[in-house]
């Protein structure tokens, strides 16, 4: 995929880019000069979750960006509006707002302890409505400015609700709102969007909660940091209300080499939830 600087001296604010797919998403920004803000609770490593705030501003800083790393909880009002503040006085504003952080739990309605199912909805839709409604008034003073929301299309086939209910509920209603907010916002030329990956993504919450041994058939999460690139660098005003798929995505771009996303190339690859399209003879998620 060609690049240019699409991104040099753009401020940016992730939720949850201390790992995984959010900091992925903040280094391709940031090799183009990029400021970033980076949301998250993490402070000291987890044995099972590697990576910290502090870490990732590092790895942000090493590959040319600017980093500013924030402990936040994006479940609390008065936490998120203080790191907005004090992206904006940093940066001098805002221009993209990427709502990366997620709760994930998968069990069936019996087996969902309700402090799992509060923890899921707080974070994944009332964090992203919260940051997102924190952001807008700076988005409204930025050119080209971006809501990406990292969330499934709305699709309603019911097995996707059939056994993990609680979750899909989550993820859906971090899609809801960032279609509300692609409405509410289209006369401010301020895009929201989703995205989704077509695979499953070697990340922690595959390796810890989904199966270390489904990593094989998984992508690198550096597909959904190529496929999201391509998505902000894109006319705010034109490119709003959509559900993206990241491989969709990096295809309308000319890339036709998949096989440098593989976690072990050659090998059968295994839908992610939520996509009802994929090829025939993929792994299905469910």
């Amino acid at each position: 995929m060609k690049r240019m600087s699409n991104f040099k001296d753009k401020s940016i604010v992730i939720s949850g880019a201390s790992r995984g797919i959010g900091l992925e998403i903040a280094k391709v920004l940031g090799k183009e000069g990029a400021k970033i803000a980076i949301l998250a609770k993490t402070t000291e490593p987890h044995p099972k979750l590697p990576g910290t705030i502090y870490t990732a501003a590092e790895e942000i800083e090493s590959v040319g960006g600017k980093a500013l790393p924030l402990v936040c909880d994006i479940r609390f009002e008065d936490q998120v509006e203080e790191s907005i503040e004090k992206a904006k006085d940093e940066f001098g504003g805002i221009d993209i707002c990427v709502n990366n952080a997620s709760a994930i739990h998968l069990t069936d309605t019996v087996n969902t302890p309700m402090k799992r199912y509060d923890l899921m909805h707080n974070i994944n839709v009332r964090g992203t409505f919260l940051l997102s409604k924190t952001c807008i008034p700076y988005l409204k003073e930025a050119e080209n400015p971006h809501i990406l929301t990292l969330s499934p299309p709305l699709g309603m086939d019911k097995k996707w609700f059939g056994s993990t209910l609680a979750y899909t509920t989550a993820k859906y209603g971090m899609t809801l709102v960032a279609h509300g907010l692609s409405e509410e916002l289209k006369d401010f030329g301020i895009a929201s969007n989703t995205l989704w990956p077509r695979t499953i993504i070697d990340t922690a919450a595959v390796r810890n909660v989904i199966g270390a041994e489904m990593v094989d058939g998984a992508r690198k999460p550096t597909i959904y940091a190529d496929a999201a690139y391509a998505i902000l660098k894109r006319d705010s005003k034109k490119c709003t209300g959509n559900s993206f798929l990241d491989q969709d995505v990096l295809e309308e771009e000319g890339v036709t080499d998949f096989e440098q996303y593989a976690v072990k190339p050659g090998t059968t690859l295994i839908s992610d939830g939520f996509v009802d399209d994929n090829p025939e003879d993929w792994i299905s998620f469910q």
